[in-house]
C-alpha cells in the first residue's frame, strides 16, 4: 500500500514552468514538421501530454504559440559569438541562421509566420519584440564591440550592416524564393565589411 500510495504522488501534478516547456517543445515540432497549419490545440495537447485548456489559457490563438515556439527553439541556435575576430563571428553567426532556415526547416514557418503579421497585428508586435528586435540588438552590440576595438570605421553605420546581412537573406528565401546555402555567407558577409568599390576609385 505504501508503495502505491508513493507511485501516486509521483504522478502528481507537473511544473507549471515544465509543462510549458513541454508545450513550447511540442509546438516546435509541429511547426518546423508541418508548418502553421499544423500547430493546432488539440494537436499540440496531444503530443506534449497536456490539456487543451491550459493551452487556451495561455496563449490567445494557436498562432501566438507558434510564434513563442519558434522563439523558444531558435533562441539557443542563433547566440552571437564573440571570439576578437568580427568577421569570423559574423560567418559563424549567419551561417547558423542561413542552416536554421535551409537544412532544419525553418524556413517556411518563418516565411508563415511574417506573412501571418501582415494581418494579424498581435503577433506583428510579438514578432517584432520578443524575436526581430532582440536578434538585431545582437548584431548591434557585437558590432559595437568591433567598431571599438578598430575593426570597424568609427562612422560605420551598424544598422545598415545589419540590413545588408540578415535582410540579404531574407529577400531570398521571402521575395526571391530561391535556393541557397551557407556558401553565401562569407560573400555577404565580405560585401559588408569591405563593399565592392575597386582599391583607389572614388565615386
Amino acid at each position: 500500500m505504501a508503495q502505491e500510495t508513493a507511485v501516486r504522488r509521483g504522478r502528481g501534478r507537473r511544473p507549471s514552468a515544465e509543462v510549458r516547456a513541454g508545450v513550447l517543445e511540442a509546438a516546435a515540432r509541429i511547426l518546423l514538421r508541418d508548418g502553421m497549419s499544423g500547430v493546432t490545440f488539440d494537436r499540440v495537447a496531444a503530443e506534449a501530454g497536456s490539456s487543451k485548456m491550459t493551452l487556451y489559457k495561455w496563449w490567445p490563438s494557436p498562432g501566438a504559440l507558434a510564434a513563442e515556439a519558434y522563439f523558444s527553439r531558435s533562441e539557443h541556435l542563433l547566440e552571437f559569438p564573440n571570439t576578437g575576430n568580427v568577421r569570423a563571428d559574423l560567418v559563424a553567426q549567419l551561417g547558423s541562421f542561413v542552416r536554421w532556415l535551409t537544412i532544419d526547416g525553418a524556413g517556411r514557418p518563418i516565411s508563415e509566420l511574417i506573412g501571418a503579421a501582415q494581418s494579424d497585428s498581435a503577433l506583428a508586435g510579438a514578432f517584432t519584440a520578443e524575436y526581430a528586435l532582440p536578434r538585431r540588438d545582437l548584431a548591434l552590440a557585437r558590432l559595437r564591440i568591433a567598431q571599438r576595438d578598430g575593426q570597424l570605421r568609427g562612422d560605420a553605420d551598424l544598422e545598415v550592416i545589419v540590413d545588408q546581412l540578415w535582410g540579404a537573406c531574407y529577400h531570398r528565401l521571402l521575395v526571391l524564393k530561391v535556393p541557397f546555402d551557407d556558401s553565401l555567407v562569407p560573400k555577404l558577409v565580405d560585401q559588408a565589411l569591405y563593399g565592392a568599390a575597386a582599391p583607389g576609385a572614388s565615386a
